[in-house]
């Protein structure tokens, strides 16, 4: 019995592999047979995938609140909102994204057709994140598919709800022959990427980052990084403290912290620090009531796993806890929680916390800050808070960031105009907007030459003279260069 339940398992396993082959095979000869080219078929499956969305927004609600108990305005706005946006400003701009970029030329080439033709890079893999496992699967295939790609869809089984509920809708909405999901764990990732994709898109940890790097340097596909960090807010100078907690404790406990950008730590001063507290904990008695574990609006940590690694972390660390602390691991709880007198060899300044803990740690001065944050890696986000633009001036021209966002936490991200991404270990490669498409183009540098000026074009061939190498730089000359010259 223990042998037929072995072949059994066996079997499964050989076929999962076959299935994912055959996936690869379908998604290539569509490739190459032109179908995703065109800009009416890209404009298809984009309002395709606007009704997915659009018709399914309860259930999409329903399963995000099953994976994360998120509330519905955080669902709404942070995943389906953000979705249907991007879906709109890609058809707003997919006409004009398409369009060759014509560039300058030299006398050389000055009746020939210099442009870029960006081009879509084949068959290209998107490995999604739990923490908003809509938003993050969605909008980087908004831009695969404005840039003419098919596509291998993996979701993360974390967020197992919204995995199972992508792969249902997928198929019903999107063209089978260019688009497909994959669902499993670890097995079935690293099957994937054992396999020769275009491109490779992650969002997700440094530690499986690295995994996907060495599978992609097999094939040398190239790989977009959205990762994470210690995103810092550093406070400092005058503000007004109550919009300062208020947008603090939104950015920080969205989610129930579980966001890339949220703030991780903040850097103030011992006064600041004193004068911020108080509105810290009136700000969250107004969010959240008095009972904060039974408010709607509170989420939940993931998985209990997470939850039992949140809970290590504060108990380790050496801060003092100055309000929260409260959980129930039953129910996945962490209260929103603040600690104070933490330092920089603390537990929780180790790694990204990812949970609704907010260390505070006091500096004496905006440079000390400056410092503090640039001895460590590069992050995700940024956040200055501070009515003095010198100060914000000053943190943005002498620090690097993915992002940057002053008086604010999170809503950078939110626009689609402005490219998302990281810097250093927070990642590499950016999307949302025109930037998603980019991502996923080649640019093509093309130069359609006619067969004038040959008198030019002969100063090129041997045999090779002084002065003809004299007159070839001069007509292979920046036009801006060549054009003062011939004025003169």
């Amino acid at each position: 019995m223990h042998v037929c339940v072995i072949c059994l398992l066996i079997f499964h396993r050989l076929a999962e592999m076959e299935s994912q082959s055959k996936i690869m095979d379908r998604l290539r000869a569509t490739f190459r047979s032109g179908v995703t080219v065109t800009e009416q078929f890209r404009r298809t499956q984009l309002n395709n995938l606007l009704s997915l969305v659009t018709e399914n927004e309860q259930l999409i609600v329903d399963a995000l609140h099953n994976d994360l108990n998120k509330p519905k305005f955080e669902a709404i706005l942070s995943e389906v909102h953000m979705v249907l946006n991007d879906i709109y400003y890609a058809l707003d701009h997919l006409k004009s994204w398409m369009q060759h970029e014509y560039v300058g030329k030299n006398m050389a080439t000055r009746l020939d057709d210099c442009f870029i033709r960006r081009e879509p890079l084949g068959v290209v893999l998107i490995i999604g994140a739990w923490n908003y496992p809509l938003q993050l699967i969605i909008l980087p295939l908004i831009g695969a598919i404005a840039a003419g790609n098919c596509v291998v869809l993996k979701p993360s089984e974390i967020s197992q709800a919204t995995e199972k509920l992508l792969a249902e809708l997928i198929p019903k909405y999107l063209s089978q022959d260019c688009y497909a999901v994959v669902c499993g764990g670890a097995d079935e990732t690293k099957e994937l990427l054992e396999k020769k994709f275009d491109h490779i898109f992650y969002t997700g940890s440094q530690v499986v980052a690295r995994i996907v790097l060495q599978a992609a340097s097999v094939h040398l596909t190239p790989v977009t990084l959205e990762l994470g960090g210690k995103s810092p807010c550093l406070i400092h100078g005058d503000l007004d403290i109550p919009s300062a907690a208020r947008r603090l404790v939104w950015a920080k406990f969205f989610n129930a912290g579980q966001s890339c950008v949220a703030p991780d730590y903040v850097l103030c001063s011992t006064a600041m620090r004193d004068a911020l507290l108080p509105a810290l904990r009136d700000t969250l008695k107004s969010f959240y009531g008095e009972d904060i574990r039974t408010s709607p609006d509170m989420g939940r940590i993931v998985t209990p796993r997470h939850w039992t690694h949140l809970m290590e972390l504060l108990g380790k660390s050496k801060g003092r806890v100055v309000i929260g602390g409260e959980s129930d691991e039953g129910d996945r709880y962490i209260a929103p929680t603040v600690l104070v007198d933490v330092q920089e060899s603390d537990v929780l300044m180790q790694e990204e916390i990812f949970g609704p803990i907010l260390p505070i740690i006091t500096i004496e001065s905006l440079q000390e800050g400056i410092d503090f944050i640039n001895r460590r890696e590069k992050p995700l986000a940024l956040y200055v808070f501070s009515d003095e633009s010198s100060v914000v001036k000053n943190v943005l021209e002498n620090t690097s960031s993915g992002g940057f966002c002053s008086n604010d936490g999170i809503v950078h991200m939110t626009l689609p105009g402005l490219p998302f991404g990281g810097v250093g270990a927070s990642g590499c490669g950016s999307y949302h907007g025109r930037w998603s498409f980019e991502t996923f183009s080649h640019r093509r540098g093309c130069m359609m030459r006619s067969w004038g000026l040959e008198k030019i074009n002969g100063l090129r061939y041997p045999p090779y003279q002084e002065r003809s190498l004299s007159w070839l730089r001069w007509a292979t000359t920046a036009k801006s260069s060549w054009t003062s010259c011939s004025l003169m």
